[in-house]
């Protein structure tokens, strides 16, 4: 058992021990495994739940789609916000409703959302007038909401760009559902994953806010605004007691909107990141030249196997070491892959003990969400990222 094993805690935002750090501690791995804490899931959707109030909590699946964080969450009466077939298949064979999900995705392939409505699913996301058109021809009379184009954000990892119609084609777009048959009850927008502070939100509830009024003003009667995910967990910079974030979040919302028929909340990496943690382990520690500052350090997981997330170093993981108290320097930290992209951080070095070595195992903090779902299959020969649900 590693040194810090004996300081087990429940809460995951400081320097105290969580309970998945602690089995990690009291265990051992032959492969970088990922390992969450159910329990710690259940208290962050109750939390959340608490702080949003009436707003309905549909899981962003995609953040971590194991079947126990899924079927937890279900226990617990949250919806679900699906991406893919494959999401609501899980779902539904997992017990869920299938009004209780949302396929939310929105660029969808006409077969899947053909087998979303022949299930009973019945809300979809789209963006676009072809993919309302796609929608009316597979899922005839479905509900759709039309997501919105953030431009202004504040988070670490925007969702600009890809996703979103622009604020001026959102009356448009209700048009064109309405006469395909469809019946559009509101608009979504993504603030943005990682919104550290609930003032980030002002700027981009202020953009749906006249969105919403120009569609009214249109002759839509909207009832449902869809405020998607960007809840954050702590990834060294403090963050809000995730009750109290969401309070602040929908007084923001009430105080723009007034009351509302229904609002959705789509929280991903809020709900399940602090609620697990990575063990793995250190292969190499080496300096290229003699005179370099920083060390590179090399790990059994990289980029391909569970941290795309430090693509850019948008994400800045914690870590445990059994070295943790030791003086420390900074390192260039990569993965195991023979890819010269797998360095996880060079921009901004990581301080780790200047005594690290191969072998030492190191435990990477609050890394539950976006780390399974994001491994490879086996690129250059190394297994899937383990999961294990304690």
């Amino acid at each position: 058992m590693t040194a810090y094993a004996s300081l087990a805690g429940p809460v995951p935002c400081d320097d105290r021990i969580t309970r998945a750090e602690a089995f990690i501690a009291a265990s051992r791995f032959d492969r970088p495994t990922l390992v969450i804490d159910l329990e710690a899931v259940a208290a962050r959707y109750r939390a959340l739940r608490a702080g949003l109030g009436d707003a309905r909590i549909h899981y962003a699946v995609k953040a971590n789609p194991e079947p126990a964080v899924v079927a937890r969450l279900l226990a617990e009466g949250c919806r679900f916000d699906a991406a893919s077939r494959g999401e609501i298949a899980l779902c539904l064979d997992l017990g869920a409703a299938p009004e209780a999900i949302s396929f939310g995705n929105t660029v969808k392939k006409p077969a899947d959302i053909a087998f979303a409505h022949a299930r009973g699913v019945r809300l979809f996301a789209a963006d676009a007038a072809e993919e309302l058109a796609k929608i009316a021809a597979n899922a005839p009379g479905a509900e759709v909401y039309i997501r919105l184009l953030v431009e202004e954000t504040e988070a670490d990892w925007p969702l600009s760009r890809k996703f979103g119609a622009p604020a001026s084609e959102i009356p448009e777009l209700m048009r064109t559902a309405a006469g395909l048959g469809l019946r559009p009850r509101g608009l979504s927008f993504h603030v943005g994953s990682q919104t550290r502070l609930p003032r980030m939100w002002a700027p981009v509830l202020d953009a749906a806010h006249a969105a919403w009024q120009a569609c009214r003003a249109a002759g839509f009667p909207l009832d449902l605004l869809n405020i998607g995910g960007g809840f954050p967990a702590f990834y060294g910079e403090a963050v809000p007691d995730p009750a109290a974030y969401a309070a602040e979040v929908m007084a923001m919302v009430r105080a723009r909107f007034g009351p509302l028929p229904e609002v959705m909340a789509e929280p991903g990496r809020g709900m399940v990141a602090e609620a697990g943690a990575i063990a793995a382990e250190v292969l190499l520690v080496t300096r290229k030249r003699p005179t370099d500052i920083a060390r590179w350090v090399y790990l059994d997981i990289g980029k391909f196997s569970g941290l795309a997330e430090t693509m850019d170093e948008a994400i800045r993981y914690q870590f445990l070491t059994p070295r943790d108290g030791e003086p420390t320097g900074p390192c260039i930290l990569a993965g195991p892959s023979c890819d010269s992209a797998d360095v996880l951080y060079e921009r901004r070095p990581v301080q780790l003990p200047l005594g690290l070595a191969a072998g030492d195992r190191i435990v990477i903090r609050n890394c539950g969400a976006y780390t399974s779902s994001y491994a490879s299959v086996g690129f250059n020969g190394f297994p899937p990222l383990e999961v294990i649900c304690i």
